[in-house]
């Protein structure tokens, strides 16, 4: 009988410590997976050399000129995205931790 009564411990256990915990990780491994796909550190890390590494004389300017202005692009519809992914991610998180709440109160209120 002492099993059935501490169910609803087990529960609440699992879906607020466990569970998110679980998510996070996937969430961290998906971010890791989002900035080696998109290379968004390798931009930021390159963001002043020249594209194509060009280094003949007098293309230089126009090589770094271009490879800031190429970049500067990339990084702008990489941090659009990235940001997209985290408000998904965080609506997630907060969903998943409402969700029994939200329940219990649209049935009973």
């Amino acid at each position: 009988m002492n099993s059935y009564l501490s169910i609803p411990l087990i529960i609440l256990k699992f879906w607020y410590f466990e569970a998110p915990r679980g998510i996070l990780g996937y969430f961290g491994s998906l971010n890791k997976a989002f900035f080696d796909f998109f290379s968004l550190p390798l931009f930021l890390k390159t963001y002043f050399k020249p594209l194509k590494n060009e280094y003949r004389q007098g293309l230089v300017g126009f090589s770094r000129a271009m490879g800031i202005i190429i970049k500067t692009g990339f990084i702008v519809i990489d941090l659009i995205i990235l940001a997209t992914l985290l408000v998904f991610e965080i609506g997630v998180i907060v969903g998943f931790l409402a969700f029994p709440i939200l329940t219990f109160w649209m049935l009973f209120v």
